[in-house]
This record gives C-alpha cells, structure tokens and sequence, in this order.
C-alpha cells in the first residue's frame, strides 16, 4: 500500500500572521524585514500584494523600497508566529501523530493510517478548510506517495491550494520543474548541473548515477533518489521531536570584523547564549561548529569534538577562536559569524576524569555562569558582561538568546 504524506505549508506565514493582527495593512505591500541599522535589512516574508512588486524573500530592504516605494516593512514579532504555528500544528495533530515540522512555517503528515478520516486529498482539504477558518491564514498542501514529492506538491500551487502527486502522474507534474525545485538543491548545485546539462528534475531522474556520484559523492546518490520518487524516508512522530540536535546562535554584525580580536568579541555573545540555553535543557555537548561568512559573501563551516562534553561559554569560545584560527587567514573582512554545539549528553551523567583536565576549576566555572543566568533573568540580560565584549559596544551590545531566528530543522538529521 502506497504510503500517503502531506506537505503542509504556510502561505508567506509572517507577513500573513502580520496582517491578520492588523488590518488596516491587508491592503497594502507588506514585508517582514530584519534591522536595517544592524545591517539584518533582508526581507524574510511579504504578502502577496508586495509580491506583485517582484519583491522576493531575501532582497535587501533598501532593494524591496526601490521597487515598492509604499512598503510597509515590519519588524519580526518570533512570538507570535510561534503561537501560530503551534495552533497549525494542532490541527495537524486532530488527524495523526506522524507531524514532522520543517521549520516554524511546514510540516509534513503521514495520514497512511488515518482513513478514518478519509483519503489523503480530503484530509488536506479539512486541513486547508480548519487553518483558514480557524486562524484566518492560508496553507498551501502537497499529497504524495513521499516527503520530498509532498514538499513540491505545495510549492506548486500557492496560496490556499491542493495539489496531488501520484505514481501515475509525478512525471507529468514534477519533471519538468527546475532542477533548483528539488530540497537541498541550493543554487551553488544547481549551477553545477547546469554546467553538466542538467537542468529540470526529469533530466536530474534520467541522468546516470555514477555521473552524479563523481560530481557530488554521496550526495549525487541522494539526489538521484529525490527526483526518481524513491525515497522512503519516514515522517517521524510529533512526541518524538523534543529531543533536541543542536543549539546555536548566528549574527551579522554591525560592521565588518576585521581581525582576531573582532571576531572573540562577537563569539563570546553567542556562546553565552548557546552555553545558557544548554544549561536550561540541563545539556552538554561535545561537538562545537562555527560558520563565518565574509564580505564577499563566501561562506564555509567548521566543527571539532572535543574530549569532555561542556556547558560552558568560556570553553565553546576558545574552542570556536581555535576553529577560526585554524581555518580563516584574514583574506577578506567578515560579515556574520555564528557558533552551535551537538552531541549532547545530560549534565548529570558520569564522565571520564583525567590528569590534563582541572575538573573541579570546570565546575566552580558551572556555577559562576549559572550565577549570571540567574542575575540576568531577574534584572536583565545586560545586568553582567564581561569585560572582553565592553571593548567595542557598538558590535556587541545584541542579544542573541533573547532575539534568535528560528531555522528549518534539517531533513537529513
């Protein structure tokens, strides 16, 4: 039996969730854009009446204005996409346990054995039917026999729309598409299969895999799987998902960093509140991994693990100084940075003791900035710094704990 996966996902979320609040702006362009002072001044969301201006998710406000002189561009409000996103989530959880988020804004449903409510096109258009009634926002659905089918399904018609992928008609509907359509073809794979002539998911599905594999390695063979439908790859259950992978924090700064010294200030902030948000989930981890883009947009990520699990912000620092020493030789200014750390284990459980590690100094280190956890929940995050970041305020004086975007979790995980 054919399995039955929905793509649920939710019409331009924060713009939409935006102007449901206030609608004096439901018939204007509207955007939800990062800080421009901070230089966040992208466009993360926009309705659909800005969308007729070709402004498009990413686009640097100053472009988006240029294009739509009368944008209303708002700030993020986190909060309340969240508490929107859990309302979705819990008409999703009415039909099946099987509830996947893939980010705040999509989750794929396995409804296989849900028939009490009807086939897999009928239970979206409940779906489609509740958020519109219930929440007053739009979902667009794919319905397929598999996860990735499913995601195009509900990019293919948008907004307030059905579409369904069957092994009798995916070539007709999926092949065609870019090959760019297809997850986890960014735009760097997609120029290399441009280069090799590959450019709709027909030509991805039809090309040989030792070809792909010689490309890209084991990667080809993934997405050779993606574009034939072959994947199997099961949605995961909704109480299953509170086990946490990873906790980081990213930024783009103020200004370009310029050397060693820059570069220490800002990775003490974030790691303060990767290591704060550790402890309040009562975790250490023992692999840290940085990402540094450059002014020229270059980008690349790191990652080490390391012989005693931590929770401690001074440690994922040095960690994250000698990841960038060893790796960055300061050929362009940097532009954003972030720090994250996996491979976690619970604080409580026994560890392995040895000779090169003051472990009693590590504890009184424990309590000392479990200590500022406390002081800055009672009387503010910026109560207690420390001295390195008071160096240059204007680059570290933000928040990351307080005010960090929310990414899709990864499929591959």
């Amino acid at each position: 039996m054919d399995r039955e996966i929905l793509h649920v996902d939710l019409n331009n979320f924060y713009a939409s969730v935006e102007c449901l609040h206030r609608p004096e702006l439901r018939e204007k362009p509207v955007a939800v854009g990062g800080d421009v002072e901070q230089r966040h001044g992208i466009i993360l969301a926009k309705n659909y009446i800005a969308k007729r201006f070709d402004i498009k998710t990413g686009d640097a406000i100053w472009q988006a204005k240029q294009k739509c002189p009368k944008l209303v561009v708002l700030p993020p409000n986190f909060k309340l996409y969240l508490r929107f996103s859990q309302l979705a989530r819990n008409i999703y959880l009415d039909y099946t346990d099987q509830v996947e988020p893939f980010g705040i804004d999509e989750c794929w449903l396995d409804v296989t054995g849900s028939k009490i409510y009807g086939t897999g096109e009928q239970i979206a258009e409940k779906i489609r039917q509740r958020v519109r009634d219930e929440m007053g926002v739009t979902v667009s659905i794919g319905v397929s026999f598999n996860k990735i089918f499913a995601k195009l399904g509900s990019d293919y018609k948008k907004p307030d729309a059905i579409t369904v992928i069957t092994k009798e008609n995916y070539k007709d509907i999926v092949y065609p598409l870019p090959a760019s359509d297809l997850l986890y073809v960014g735009r760097a794979t997609a120029n290399k299969l441009h280069n090799y002539g590959v450019n709709t998911i027909g030509s991805l599905a039809h090309t040989d895999p030792q070809h792909l594999r010689r490309w890209f390695g084991k990667y080809g063979d993934m997405l050779w799987v993606f574009a034939n439908g072959l994947d199997t790859s099961p949605v995961a259950r909704y109480n299953n998902l509170a086990i946490i992978k990873s906790i980081g924090n990213s930024t783009t700064t103020p200004r370009d960093l310029e050397d060693d010294n820059d570069v220490k200030m800002v990775f003490y902030v974030l790691a303060e509140s990767v290591a704060a948000r550790m402890r309040e989930q009562g975790f250490k981890g023992q692999t840290v991994s940085i990402s540094i883009r450059d002014s020229e947009l270059y980008s690349f990520t790191r990652q080490i693990k390391i012989t005693h699990p931590t929770c401690l912000a001074s440690e994922i620092t040095q960690i994250a100084m000698k990841l960038f020493a060893d790796n960055y030789k300061w050929y362009r200014p940097i532009r954003s940075i972030g720090v994250s750390v996996t491979d976690f284990s619970h604080g409580d459980e026994s560890i392995q003791l040895d000779m090169f590690c003051n472990q009693q100094r590590r504890e009184e280190l424990e309590v000392l900035e479990g200590t500022v956890d406390w002081l800055r929940r009672r009387y503010g995050h910026f109560c207690v710094q420390r001295a390195v970041v008071l160096q240059d305020t204007a680059l570290t004086s933000f928040n990351p704990k307080g005010d960090h975007t929310i990414h899709p979790v990864s499929y591959l995980r």
